[in-house]
């Protein structure tokens, strides 16, 4: 039970009520003299010292320890006595044992100081939130040497506002540094301090490219892969809205209310205004809009090319729609009340209104959920493997519906077998990169050109192992550390926790 105090004699155990008391001494052996080192075992007097150990059965154990004063035996040392210490058990002023000492530092380390205080009176072991903190501080960082490979990325202090560097392992994803922002010269001069570093991998930012290039021009910069493919999601998204007419008559949308009206009503006034030689710029300046809705209005041949479409949850009716739709094409005037009967003999359990609601919507007539523009990228984002039957047949008439629409199926799987690192990646890229802008394609277009601006770095993450994955984990953890701390503590806390392993 009191195995933590084996260098220490236990004289008597009681019962302290809410607590359990320890009486210990410590042993008559030879201690060395902290200035001198000569050992000596002459007792001076003797000093008694009351401190907390581990709690025991959901109790705490306070120890009165009874120590020595020791008489230096050489003549002329500095130190004439000196009260004995008892390392490994308890270190100078200190009120906890060592053990006990650590185990609050781990609770504040996990939850640092309000919760870690509270969490720590729970278990017996009551302590501040002020010395919780002083314990978090006392954990020592680890002296780990700077990686050759590392991962650089930016999180945020105060959205929009502050932010700052985290710098990984890229191969481990251990952290190595926090700095304090995300400007060019302060990640320059981290580099300068560790000439070791030769690859770095990094995200789109042209701060950090800058930095890396002007603190070390031989270092191999590292495209992060996720980064690469998000990009190119977000521009085949923009594609699919810009020839949702060639494909909405695959899966035509239902009638829609004002909003749609109101749709149909912007995109002529624009177009109206476009063809009498109207600015994109002025045009948005006299229907008030901003200039980027007015672009994405006058990119859109149709105006059911942005037709909302209405979005339901799933319900308890959905399982019977086969049926529903059956009895109301035998029956186009079988009373509401007998579909309930039935579906109800088949197991429904939701309420009359609900189907009532159901099928005033129309959805039992759907033969298949409207199709949106975010849907349509989906599928043609997907793995063909991770897709369902119907889906698949449905990107086929979707990739069908318009030579744009089939070129952009098959430069988004060229650019897939691109994300697999292998030898010769970056001589297909420049093959990918000439076939799409071949085609009619503007906003992909203008993806390959922000991949010729990084084009280095583009060619080291398509043939090098190397990601900033790992990075961006640490990231996810590091949101997770201020959302504890609540935005209350410092940088230097902030980094300290960041940095603990």
């Amino acid at each position: 039970m009191f195995s933590g105090l084996a260098l220490l004699v236990v004289e008597d155990v009681a019962d302290g009520g809410d607590s359990v008391v320890v009486k210990a001494r410590t042993r008559h052996v030879a201690v060395p003299c902290p200035v001198c080192e000569a050992p000596t075992a002459k007792v001076h007097g003797y000093h008694h010292r009351t401190v907390t150990d581990v709690p025991v059965d959901g109790r705490r154990v306070v120890v009165h320890l009874r120590v020595r004063r020791l008489v230096c035996p050489v003549l002329g040392c500095r130190r004439q006595t000196f009260r004995e210490q008892v390392p490994g058990v308890l270190e100078r002023h200190q009120r906890r044992t060592v053990r006990l000492t650590a185990q609050i530092s781990q609770v504040a380390r996990e939850l640092c100081g309000r919760a870690a205080a509270r969490l720590a009176g729970l278990l017996a072991m009551p302590v501040s939130r002020s010395t919780a903190l002083r314990y978090l501080r006392r954990l020592p960082l680890p002296d780990r040497a700077v990686p050759r490979v590392i991962g650089v990325d930016d999180f945020a202090l105060r959205r929009r506002h502050r932010y700052a560097t985290i710098i990984t392992d890229a191969e481990n994803g251990r952290r190595v540094a926090v700095l304090p922002d995300r400007e060019m010269a302060t990640l320059k001069i981290w580099l300068q301090a560790h000439p070791r570093v030769e690859v770095v991998c990094r995200d789109g930012s042209a701060s950090y490219a800058e930095a890396i290039r002007r603190a070390r021009p031989d270092t191999v910069q590292v495209s992060d892969r996720w980064h690469l493919w998000r990009n190119l999601c977000d521009k085949v998204l923009l594609e699919v809205r810009a020839h949702a007419g060639c494909w909405a008559t695959i899966n035509p949308s239902r009638p829609g209310g004002v909003r749609e009206q109101t749709t149909r009503e912007r995109w002529k006034k624009i177009h109206d205004l476009l063809g009498h030689g109207v600015g994109l710029l002025d045009c948005a300046r006299r229907l008030n809009l901003a200039l980027t809705t007015v672009k994405r209005y006058a990119r859109m041949p149709e105006s059911r090319a942005l037709r909302i479409t209405p979005a339901y949850r799933p319900t308890l009716v959905d399982p019977y729609r086969e049926h529903l739709r059956r009895r109301r094409v035998e029956q186009p005037s079988v009373p509401v009340t007998h579909l309930l009967q039935e579906v109800r003999e088949l197991g429904y359990t939701g309420s009359a209104n609900l189907l009532v609601r159901y099928l005033n919507q129309g959805r039992a007539e759907g033969d298949r959920p409207v199709l949106t523009p975010r849907r349509a990228a989906r599928l043609l984002l997907t793995h063909p493997e991770n897709l369902q039957p119907k889906d698949t047949t449905l990107l086929a008439k979707i990739a069908a519906a318009c030579p744009e629409m089939t070129a952009l199926a098959d430069l988004v799987r060229g650019f897939a077998a691109l994300l697999k690192p292998a030898e010769g990646n970056d001589v297909r890229l420049t093959e990918w990169i000439t076939a799409t802008r071949a085609v009619a394609l503007p906003h992909l277009r203008s993806f390959t050109n922000g991949l010729e601006i990084d084009r280095p770095a583009v060619n080291a993450g398509l043939t090098l192992p190397f990601h900033n994955g790992r990075t961006e984990g640490v990231n996810t953890r590091t949101k997770r550390i201020m959302r504890q701390m609540h935005g209350r503590a410092g940088f230097d806390l902030l980094r300290h926790r960041i940095l603990l392993p």
